[in-house]
């Protein structure tokens, strides 16, 4: 199985452009297939600068009715027509942002609802087997917290009122790829909470994933509160337990991954634009990112070998008493000491005290000199 990461927010392969959104091409062996398509047609940019061909496309999942998700399904029919699409009958919702504090349409495009290849799952059961390969679920419960930041997240309802009430992602699903005697569980954002959905998954499944490729909708654009810190220590301390590796990105953001990182060591990985995920082998913890390879190439590295993240927490293991851990993981989330700040703006000062001096110094020299003359 091979998995490359075409959309995420930020970049990895120097070719590829990044944006916020995500995308993921994967070939198995029956299939060619997208997990989501990004906000844009960038996904083909960067399909295209990978040598990775979208005409060859068989299905596509879209993990919920985001455009940063399903922004790219539009673009992407124009040159592959025939990939069935698989998404929620209620992926068609009206949905809004108010991260920034005014609203802002996040849904999908009617002219993209309208494809005719589109397959709109509805089943009551929350369950569909689509083939030996692939299966998907929904209709996951909320038994664990979800993450806050989907405060931010409404449904505009129709008619003349046009009120906005809380998104409860009933249009959010999940895929799960089995080969090889693995299973492999892909997540958009996880907008029900990772630990909801992995419990979803036990009902189904009886066992936890090997592998979970998803974003945890973690991200704080005003800063993180101690009940944000608490709950992303938590969350991370419940994964810990599991015999599964977690390949994040996009919505997770950096600082929350930084601190699961110190509790989860190498059990956890950030996927950057034009990364390829490498599977760890059966029994093992530890998850591998590489940068994109032409298919045959061989790889440079060996999938116990540490992968290249641009932060320094992502080298470091976990460390191993959980109190420990959840010190080190909170410091992790912590803004820098005020301590520091106020000696910074001291210095500040200083030299501002100096540039005016210098200029009054330079002044009265004008004026003596032309009293002088």
């Amino acid at each position: 199985m091979r998995i490359i990461n075409l959309i995420e927010n930020t970049q990895g392969h120097t070719r590829c452009a990044c944006e916020h959104g995500l995308c993921f091409y994967v070939e198995t062996i029956r299939h060619k297939l997208l997990v989501d398509t990004g906000a844009s047609d960038l996904l083909m940019q960067n399909a295209q600068r990978l040598g990775v061909d979208l005409t060859k496309v068989d299905t596509v999942f879209l993990s919920h009715g985001h455009s940063d998700h399903g922004g790219g399904i539009l673009p992407f029919s124009k040159i592959n027509p025939d990939a069935r699409i698989y998404m929620q009958a209620s992926a068609d919702g009206a949905f809004y942002s108010f991260s920034t504090g005014t609203e802002r349409f996040i849904g999908l495009s009617e002219e993209t609802l309208q494809l005719p290849q589109i397959n709109f799952l509805r089943d009551e059961s929350g369950f569909k087997r689509i083939d030996d390969e692939l299966s998907v679920f929904w209709n996951i419960k909320d038994a664990c917290p979800s993450p806050g930041s989907n405060a931010f997240l409404k449904i505009k309802k129709p008619g003349e009122t046009g009120a906005f009430v809380q998104d409860d992602f009933r249009h959010e699903q999940c895929l799960v790829i089995r080969q090889g005697g693995r299973h492999i569980l892909f997540s958009g954002c996880a907008h029900h909470g990772i630990l909801n959905i992995l419990e979803r998954f036990r009902e189904i499944y009886g066992t936890d994933p090997d592998a979970v490729i998803s974003g945890f909708h973690m991200m704080q654009k005003s800063g993180y509160s101690d009940a944000d810190i608490e709950q992303i220590i938590s969350t991370a301390l419940a994964l810990k337990k599991t015999d599964t590796v977690f390949y994040t990105g996009h919505c997770t953001g950096v600082q929350p991954y930084e601190a699961m990182r110190k509790i989860l060591g190498d059990q956890i990985r950030y996927i950057h634009c034009g990364d390829e995920v490498i599977l760890p082998e059966a029994g093992r913890r530890t998850g591998t990112i590489l940068p994109f390879r032409p298919a045959g190439a061989p790889a440079s590295r060996t999938s116990a070998e540490p992968s290249p993240e641009p932060d320094q927490a992502a080298n470091r293991s976990a460390v191993s008493d959980e109190k420990a851990a959840s010190e080190s993981a909170a410091a992790a989330m912590k803004p820098a000491s005020p301590a520091k700040h106020k000696k910074g703006s001291t210095r500040m000062k200083y030299h501002k005290f100096f540039a005016w001096a210098t200029v009054v110094c330079f002044v009265m020299t004008m004026i003596t000199g032309y009293q002088k003359k």
